[in-house]
């Protein structure tokens, strides 16, 4: 059995302009809670409970905008036009840097927003100074109540106000009566194609479908920005498999990114009571999920063969958590504010309620730091034009909040 160190650590309570005052680095781990799986034994050093680092510096929150209702995603726009949000029942809106929030921007695809459904993500092409093409992930409402999440690509007017050419690249595969897990993120890349992440809609009787190359839950996906399957996927010749799959064996993945050395994509997911895994994505691979995990049932009872080391037969996450941050959007770090945090991975807390830092060294978390404790459920997060980091709050009525440096 692995041994946690417990340490008194403070819950700061946080006004608009609150500071953070971070004080020296320490070594024991980030404390969280209890284990749901105390006899899970890690792979590999650090693949769990990774030194707590404690940053020397001071943050301060700054409320951009408030009223937004459940906000899921936000991006960055470039040359300070601001930043678009999606709202979960069904909105997308464009935020000046002042403040401003726009009427709902037409153009937007029907969402079912029931439960965990809605509209989800929301990313601009690498190209879209000269594009304009966005893209978007939404439960896709596909009758007598049932849903799949669908990416689509639209193009986006220059006054901020209309989507046009609207047009979904990838539905998945079967429709589902259950609106959870949805993921999903949509990530373009600059080499002319698009990862979707999915989950496996949470159920029982669906979540073994993570494992079937036949049908899209459970896995990262990937198509061309017009939703064709290329070429060179690694399921194109495989008997009965459907050609967009790039892999197999996720829960419920809500954050990606690239990484901006490798090019890589790295992914988080949502595991059970225990068990949330970031991993890094390789072509091909299975994850494991529902046949091993690092987590257990919200009743306690065993997920799968009850085994938690997913090598050799699974890809191991290269990191994982008990008790779970439970992530949403993730991103790696690139900007001028925080040179100290260059190439680390932020994401998004919900039960966290933190901005969580994980400092990697090559594929390997080194380090842990939980920032802006209590600030509430962070659904997602960007960086600003200035280095700023950008969070949305999965809140009724809901801020979009940068953080920034104070020293």
């Amino acid at each position: 059995m692995r041994m946690r160190t417990t340490l008194f650590r403070p819950i700061f309570s946080l006004s608009m302009a609150g500071l953070i005052a971070l004080p020296a680095l320490a070594q024991a781990p980030v404390v969280e809670g209890g284990e749901n799986l105390p006899s899970a034994e890690p792979a590999f050093a650090g693949q769990t409970d990774a030194p707590e680092q404690i940053s020397d510096l001071t943050l301060a929150r700054q409320d951009v905008a408030t009223g937004l209702e459940h906000p899921w995603a936000v991006e960055v726009l470039p040359n300070g036009a601001g930043y678009l949000v999606t709202e979960r029942p069904g909105r997308l809106r464009h935020i000046t840097r002042d403040g401003e929030i726009s009427d709902p921007i037409s153009g937007v695809p029907e969402v079912d927003a029931r439960r965990q459904g809605g509209l989800l993500d929301v990313a601009i092409a690498p190209d879209f100074e000269d594009s304009r093409v966005i893209y978007l992930t939404y439960a896709r409402p596909m009758g007598d109540g049932m849903t799949a999440i669908a990416a689509a690509r639209a193009r986006l007017s220059e006054d901020m106000t209309v989507l046009g050419e609207v047009e979904d690249i990838f539905v998945q595969s079967p429709a589902s009566p259950s609106p959870m897990h949805f993921g999903s993120r949509v990530v373009p890349t600059g080499d002319g194609h698009v990862f979707i992440t999915t989950g496996e809609h949470s159920t029982r009787a669906e979540r073994d479908l993570a494992q079937a190359v036949s049908t899209t839950y459970g896995k990262v996906v990937r198509v061309t920005p017009e939703g064709d399957v290329p070429g060179d996927n690694p399921f194109v010749e495989a008997d009965a498999a459907l050609g967009e799959i790039w892999t197999l064996g996720h829960r419920n993945v809500q954050g990606a990114a690239l990484h901006p050395e490798t090019g890589a994509l790295w992914t988080i997911e949502h595991g059970p009571a225990g068990g949330d895994e970031l991993n890094l994505i390789e072509a091909g691979a299975n994850y494991g999920w529902p046949i091993v995990t690092y987590g257990v049932n919200y009743d306690g009872t065993p997920i799968g063969t009850g085994q938690t080391a997913h090598a050799p037969a699974f890809v191991e996450p290269r990191h994982y958590w008990d008790p779970v941050i439970a992530p949403g959007g993730m991103v790696f770090y690139e900007g001028e504010m925080f040179p100290e945090w260059q190439g680390d991975i932020l994401a998004s807390g919900l039960v966290a309620a933190s901005v969580v830092r994980l400092d990697l060294n090559g594929d390997t978390v080194a380090g842990e730091e939980w920032l802006m404790r209590g600030i509430g459920r962070v659904r997602d997060m960007a960086v600003d034009e200035d280095g700023a980091i950008l969070t949305v709050l999965d809140l009724p009525d809901a801020p979009l909040v940068r953080l920034v440096r104070e020293d």
